[in-house]
């Protein structure tokens, strides 16, 4: 019987993780969930799978968690605040830890977590996008396990022959090719992508995601973000990490080997598959997800990405070959950028305008610690803002590194 702790339950990663463990209770149970607002939905999976803690952002919401689940009757304790994640994502009464939250809040708990010398589930792209080395250092020192979610990673992870996380992995590995979607604007004109309104832009044709990594995937950002992960995750460079459209998204990625051998992942787009996997992980279970019928699908297409389409990925590129904090301040620019065109005070392509002026401004430093990360993510974020015309606000991730105070209920 594994212990879960859920980073971020009530977002769509969350929500099929919970569908698969529900599918196998003589395999899993849930000690603690966590969102940041979504209150209501947090209640029902508090009742449904009775989980020891809950945890949300705010005081007051943690007032209303709690008050929702006594008048149930469920003896869920309630938390709130960062420091509550933290506290969460290394208590020992979870054995595995699920990183779903989305952006840089995810980064205190997941690292805690590794340090804790928890199995990782990782969906949290911002820990290693942000803190690669830091992370992948604590992974190493505290013996934890680190296993990917996304579907590109997991698929990759599933092709290559059995290694450490973060180190080079063996038996004559040429490159890996990350797979794209190409979003819905693959096809789209670039001269026409000033005119992309924020409900265009999250109509993924494919996957059904959050408002903010479905404008990350039409702009391709996504995919420049997987590609840094890829490199902290696998050990290779840039220059061995491939992108390649393929609108179906059966196969989720590939790895190319010196013989001349290409091994492909494919299956049905549904995140439950790569969920499946690694919560089970060496074993296989049903995930609910229909058998691939590949007669059926009958052609499956690739093409190379158009950079005059998606100028973010290059971007991602640039940063990843800069090094030091370059992939924290592009990640931080992302941030506010897409914040601010779902808001509707940017155009879309003011979101990669801003990401390069920001990462061209603040340039690589050496990282040395998680202050140097955060700092560079809160300058990162002041310049997007002001670049953007919205002062100096604060984007999904701020205020993780701020002083704590969590109440226990």
């Amino acid at each position: 019987m594994k212990r879960l702790t859920l980073l971020g339950s009530t977002g769509s990663i969350g929500a099929s993780t919970l569908d698969v463990v529900a599918r196998h209770p003589d395999r899993f149970s849930i000690f603690a969930l966590t969102a940041h607002s979504n209150h209501e939905k947090l209640a029902e999976q508090c009742l449904a799978f009775r989980p020891e803690w809950a945890v949300v952002g705010s005081a007051e919401g943690a007032a209303q968690l709690e008050a929702r689940l006594r008048a149930a009757g469920s003896p869920t304790r309630v938390g709130y605040g960062p420091q509550a994640l933290v506290a969460v994502a290394s208590d020992a009464g979870a054995d595995t830890v699920v990183a779903a939250i989305v952006g840089a809040a995810g980064l205190a708990p997941t690292l805690a977590a590794a340090r804790a010398g928890k199995t990782i589930l990782l969906a949290n792209k911002e820990a290693l996008v942000m803190s690669g080395a830091l992370f992948l250092d604590a992974v190493r020192e505290h013996g934890a396990t680190l296993l990917p979610l996304d579907s590109e990673h997991n698929a990759i992870y599933q092709c290559l022959p059995p290694h450490a996380a973060g180190s080079v992995p063996h038996g004559g590995v040429e490159k890996i090719i990350l797979t794209a979607s190409g979003g819905p604007f693959r096809t789209r004109d670039p001269k026409t992508l000033g005119d992309i309104t924020p409900e265009q832009a999250v109509k993924h044709p494919n996957w059904s995601m959050g408002r903010k990594i479905s404008v990350d995937s039409a702009t391709m950002m996504n995919k420049g973000l997987e590609v840094i992960e890829a490199h902290w995750l696998f050990g290779l460079p840039a220059d061995r990490i491939d992108v390649l459209i393929h609108p179906q998204s059966v196969i989720h990625s590939m790895v190319a080997y010196k013989d001349g051998s290409v091994l492909a992942q494919l299956g049905n787009p549904d995140m439950r598959t790569p969920i499946a996997h690694a919560l089970a992980y060496p074993d296989r279970v049903d995930a609910g997800v229909r058998p691939l019928d590949l007669a059926a699908i009958a052609t499956l297409t690739f093409e190379k990405p158009d950079e005059a389409r998606f100028p973010c990925l290059k971007l991602a590129f640039d940063a990843l070959r800069a090094g030091g904090t370059a992939s924290a301040a592009l990640n931080a620019a992302n941030e506010i950028a897409v914040e601010a065109f779902l808001a509707g005070r940017a155009r879309y392509t003011s979101i990669a305008e801003t990401v390069a002026r920001v990462v061209d401004t603040i340039g690589h430093r050496a990282a040395r610690t998680l202050d140097d990360v955060l700092e560079i993510d809160r300058e990162a974020r002041a310049l997007a803002s002001s670049l953007l015309g919205a002062g100096a606000g604060a984007g999904i991730g701020a205020g993780a590194d701020q002083p704590l105070a969590a109440a226990v209920r």
